[in-house]
């Protein structure tokens, strides 16, 4: 049962009009989808029930404005009643899908990333002194991160996790990736950070996604492709019934 939650003059605003206005919010209205939350939506609608009476008491909707302003509102919700006309019956199909993963499969994968720890000081020789010591095992690469970086993943023993190419800066990017796994750069690698050793952790290779992966991506871009060919294809056959003349 739809409870009435105030009466307002002859009018009244029920529960149902509340939970509305409150998804009409989209996620915003959850902070308002509680006791103290729902006072303030149904003060707002007592309002605007209010506002109501009073224009039908004061006729507003027989002003001139007003019905202009009805008119406007009435084309506005016509051209969008009609456009979602034109795309509803758009659909994409499990073969057009299937179709579409083999042609462009190889483009849908991730690139080549890696995953490296660095040792980052500023100058050469002291990045040599380093890197003597960890060849030395006098300390591991690890320790001298957390000891020697000016980085602050020398917290994390050096550790930068996993990246792809060109996220790093040039010099950093083209040595890391010429790297094998658990090698140490025999000398620093210079960049406008300062001076770094490098140590390759792992190297994934890329990777193509299955079909049942990218289902439900592929499917909203190929129905927003399809309905955006359907509009404009109709565009174009209402040009044929009404021709455009621009001025």
């Amino acid at each position: 049962m739809d409870k009435i939650l105030a009466n307002v003059g002859p009018l009244t605003v029920k529960e149902s009009e509340v939970d509305e206005f409150i998804l009409s919010l989209g996620q915003r209205g959850q902070s308002y989808n509680n006791p103290e939350g729902r006072k303030i939506i149904l003060e707002q609608l007592i309002g605007n029930k209010l506002l109501l009476l009073d224009a039908r008491k004061n006729l507003y909707e027989t002003e001139p404005e007003f019905k202009a302003e009805l008119a406007k509102m009435k084309e506005n919700l016509l051209i969008n009643y009609t456009g979602g006309k034109v795309i509803s019956a758009v659909t994409v199909s499990d073969k057009e899908l299937e179709a579409y993963y083999e042609e462009n499969k190889d483009r849908l994968g991730g690139g080549e990333t890696v995953n490296a720890s660095h040792i980052l000081v500023d100058s050469e020789e002291k990045a040599l002194e380093i890197l003597a010591a960890i060849k030395n095992g006098e300390i591991s690469f690890e320790e001298a991160a957390t000891k020697h970086s000016s980085c602050p993943s020398g917290q994390n023993g050096g550790s930068l996790g996993d990246f792809g190419r060109g996220q790093m800066v040039p010099e950093f990017d083209s040595a890391v990736f010429s790297m094998e796994v658990g090698e140490i750069t025999d000398t620093p690698v210079k960049t406008q950070f300062g001076y770094h050793l490098i140590k390759l952790n792992s190297k994934n290779e890329e990777s193509i996604p299955s079909l049942e992966e990218v289902k439900p991506q592929l499917y909203e871009m190929l129905l927003r492709d399809k309905q955006r060919r359907a509009y404009e294809s109709r565009i174009n056959q209402l040009k044929i019934l009404y021709p455009v003349d621009i001025l």
